[in-house]
């Protein structure tokens, strides 16, 4: 057997620094109230957002009925078109700087 299939194999693996986001639907939100601000305090509170994770996604999985100001850490560009389409708004949580290049 050749000496470079008898080694181990080995290299670089970049699952140490992915960052996990925990996903909630759309439908989901219609158990707040209209007019309400929905956060990462709320969202854990109503049990959507539990365990370890760097952040909440909000995905549009299903229809928005209501009225609400949604802050997460990321959204989906479906997600955020049914927010703002129901009237909402939509707030990004910790978003990083953009960049100026001139």
């Amino acid at each position: 057997m050749p000496l470079i299939r008898q080694l181990p194999k080995r290299g670089f693996s970049n699952a140490r620094h992915k960052k996990v986001f925990t996903p909630v639907n759309v439908t989901d939100l219609n158990q707040f109230e209209d007019g309400s601000v929905v956060d990462l305090a709320t969202l854990q509170g109503a049990g959507l957002a539990n365990g370890r994770s760097h952040g909440v996604k909000i995905l549009a999985v299903g229809d928005l009925e209501r009225k609400l100001t949604v802050r997460a850490h990321r959204f989906s560009a479906a997600a955020k078109e049914k927010i703002e389409g129901a009237g909402g708004t939509c707030e990004l949580i910790g978003a990083p700087a953009q960049e100026q290049s001139e």
